[in-house]
């Protein structure tokens, strides 16, 4: 019994690490929509599909609500979409999306990450053609989803993959300028997105040793674990 509380008392605390993780990221996303297109989801993409997302988290009503309002306020904080680029232990290409209220402090607090677990950054641009760009959406497959049929039909709005997890999870893909049509497409055949976003695929994927993911896994973390960070992609196969 001790065993089995300890076990869920960790696993509960995995979980909050995450939420205190990956809420202020999404509501970050949300204010930023908002105040791009408007604050109606009905009328703006970007932040049905940031909406969406944060859904698919277990993000509460009331937080993206107020991620919302946010945008609207007199006080609303103007926030930048800059990247950054890096390598680090054994040569790993780092590709980090930032959205900050902050450049100065955000490029300060990543070169540090970089110099202290291995590495450094590079000049913007210098990895940008070592990934593809992709659209990728997220749904759990049902009765009602006949994929071979979604594949057929998505393909004019701009698919280029559809694949099936073991789970069940439906991955749909495309170029990252396909992300409008796609979306469009799979909302007029009434498909449930949980997650849509455009994500970095490496070139040329490398393996790396378990004694070498572990060193370049520490500058991930930390990375990941900064409030300004997004999304960080790499060329780990």
């Amino acid at each position: 019994m001790g065993r089995a509380f300890e076990y869920r008392r960790a696993a509960k605390e995995k979980r909050w690490g995450h939420m205190s993780r990956i809420f202020p990221k999404l509501s970050r996303a949300i204010t930023i929509a908002a105040k791009e297109g408007g604050p109606d989801p009905d009328m703006n993409a970007k932040l049905r599909t940031a909406i969406q997302n944060a859904k698919a988290e277990n993000m509460p009503k009331d937080n993206i609500d107020s991620a919302i309002k946010r945008a609207a306020g007199k006080e609303a904080t103007e926030y930048s979409e800059v990247n950054y680029e890096g390598k680090g232990p054994h040569g790993v290409l780092v590709f980090i999306e930032c959205a900050t209220d902050n450049t100065m402090r955000t490029v300060a607090n990543v070169k540090s990450y970089f110099n202290k677990l291995g590495g450094a950054l590079v000049p913007t641009g210098s990895l940008e053609f070592m990934f593809n760009r992709k659209s990728v959406f997220e749904f759990e497959k049902n009765d009602a989803v006949d994929v071979e049929e979604i594949e057929l039909e998505l393909i004019d709005a701009g698919l280029e993959e559809i694949e099936v997890s073991d789970e069940g999870t439906v991955y749909v893909t495309g170029d990252y300028t396909s992300f409008g049509t796609l979306s469009k497409a799979m909302e007029d055949k009434g498909i449930e997105v949980q997650k849509a976003t455009l994500k970095r695929f490496p070139t040329t994927p490398v393996e790396f040793s378990d004694e070498q993911l572990e060193e370049i896994e520490k500058l991930l973390d930390r990375i990941e674990e900064d409030d300004d960070v997004q999304q960080v992609f790499t060329n780990i196969a």
